[in-house]
């Protein structure tokens, strides 16, 4: 496929895009929470991005008002904790193991695929992650962002319209010179949906290896019409020119 020199900049989504959410989280909660619980630390980390989607939910709707994810990620963690049945974590356990989010260990093609993107295009993360959890997941991992986008300039969480908008107009540019990546395909649905370019990444092991105990079942193709179909962001490069 031929690049696309319409295209002047990339976005992406991170949470299992860019970073390997699960495996980090179980690892950094049982650090913190081991030497007094025994549980399956993976069965934990599902538990918590379980809540995700249903706490971003209740501000979309307008339930409650905009708040960044790290406060939506404790009271989720707080609720997880309850349901474990864990007790006597002290309050500033709680608050480390809730900035494990800001220390995701990242797939091993995403350094060097967004470097070979970034000499040809604007890159940012258009992500539900608030500004400061992004810029600590970029010094962790090495990641050079052009700029921060996504929930928290736009005052609403992905898949709402406003994010895609916010983002684009925060870059200058029009929908059509964006291109939105993603492993979810109803995160590209919502960005095509405002009119920009699409690429999906495949992340197979983003829930786990296959049979895994969680519900939830990686996308290994896109479920909607991208411009660009992916097996990793080095595939995408190339594909880009890059």
């Amino acid at each position: 496929m031929h690049a696309d020199h319409s295209i002047k900049a990339l976005i992406f989504d991170v949470f299992g895009t860019l970073v390997d959410w699960r495996s980090s989280i179980a690892a950094q909660a049982q650090t913190h929470l081991g030497k007094n619980f025994s549980l399956d630390w993976l069965d934990f980390a599902d538990a918590w991005r379980d809540q995700y989607q249903p706490s971003m939910q209740k501000v979309r709707s307008g339930e409650i008002p905009f708040c960044s994810l790290d406060t939506l990620h404790l009271i989720n963690l707080k609720r997880v904790i309850q349901d474990f049945s864990l007790k006597g974590i002290d309050e500033q356990t709680i608050a480390e193991l809730n900035l494990a989010w800001h220390k995701l260990g990242c797939w091993s093609d995403t350094q060097m695929g967004l470097n070979r993107i970034r000499q040809k295009f604007v890159i940012a993360p258009c992500s539900n992650g608030n500004i400061s959890l992004m810029i600590n997941l970029a010094r962790h991992n090495q990641i050079h962002w052009d700029a921060i986008l996504g929930s928290e300039i736009a005052g609403n969480y992905k898949p709402n319209p406003i994010v895609y908008q916010a983002s684009v107009k925060a870059l200058g540019l029009n929908p059509s010179e964006v291109m939105m990546v993603a492993a979810h395909s109803f995160d590209l649905k919502a960005a095509a949906d405002q009119g920009l370019r699409t690429a999906f990444v495949a992340r197979p092991q983003e829930y786990g290896p296959a049979g895994a105990k969680n519900h939830y079942k990686a996308e290994t193709k896109p479920l909607t019409e991208v411009d660009y179909s992916c097996s990793d962001l080095n595939d995408l490069a190339t594909q880009l020119g890059c």
